[in-house]
């Protein structure tokens, strides 16, 4: 694989992904949206879709890592850390990408989520008040949720602790699959147990945080909506923003330590 290759296949990938994997989230979080409220199974099997999707589409050309922590835990395992800045910077660009595609594939309903008096106060659609505005900019504004992750209870000990775990398990799980084998990516099959380990991490693992298990699904995102302009988005969170990439990042090497010492 070449690097052209390997930064287009991440792009185009992970901007399906997270054009997926954000747009459930969109879509069960935000007014007018026909599955709003759908729930949790919704949003976790949505993902798995996602990850299959993408995994699909870039595997030909990059072999779908899509994952910071992916990439980080194969050139731990394989010794070769040439093309990890080439994977990182496509995978964070395709999130980005991503992210801004969910905005416009939304956008008549982040604007009447985001002008609604219940969700964003005031007296009127139109006329929110400086107090909650100025309260939202101190963490999460009310639409942070559908570009990126935060935790229920936040305590940085635990919340941390639970994206290394979730991404052990990803990892191990595309580790074992053989990933890279012969640089021909997953398998047809590889990329639907992918998908199902992520649907089932959220379901099993995804109640505190949010389960981001990847850094560029959560950094790029979180980017995005800090840049867009959202009528009354409040705050991008990003005193929490260092776990969902730090987390992960360390999952992956802990995974990959596994991985050489049982499997290899």
């Amino acid at each position: 694989m070449s690097s052209s290759d390997i930064f287009i296949g991440e792009t185009i990938g992970t901007a399906i992904l997270i054009l997926l994997g954000g747009g459930v989230c969109a879509a069960v979080t935000l007014k007018a949206s026909k599955a709003r409220n759908a729930g949790w199974l919704a949003i976790t099997f949505g993902w798995g879709f996602a990850v299959l999707t993408a995994v699909y589409t870039s595997a030909p050309l990059s072999g779908a890592h899509l994952n910071p922590a992916v990439t980080l835990a194969i050139a731990i395992k394989d010794g070769d850390w040439s093309n990890v800045p080439t994977y990182w910077a496509g995978q964070v660009l395709g999130a980005m990408i991503g992210a801004a595609l969910v905005w416009v594939a939304y956008y008549g309903q982040f604007h009447a989520h985001l002008t609604d008096r219940e969700i964003v106060g005031g007296p009127g659609a139109q006329d929110t008040t400086a107090k909650a505005v100025e309260a939202q900019e101190k963490g999460a504004g009310p639409v942070l949720g559908v570009f990126s992750t935060g935790p229920e209870i936040r305590n940085a000990v635990q919340n941390l602790a639970t994206e290394i775990i979730g991404t052990i398990v990803l990892v191990l799980a595309v580790l074992t699959q053989g990933l890279n084998d012969k640089g021909n990516g997953l398998g047809t099959l590889g990329a639907l147990v992918t998908a199902l380990v992520v649907v089932s991490i959220g379901l099993s693992l995804g109640g505190p945080t949010g389960y981001a298990i990847n850094p560029a699904r959560d950094l790029g995102p979180r980017i995005v909506h800090a840049l867009l302009p959202l009528p009354n988005k409040g705050g991008s969170d990003w005193s929490y923003a260092w776990i969902p990439v730090v987390g992960p990042l360390i999952g992956a090497a802990i995974a990959a330590g596994i991985y050489n010492v049982a499997f290899a």
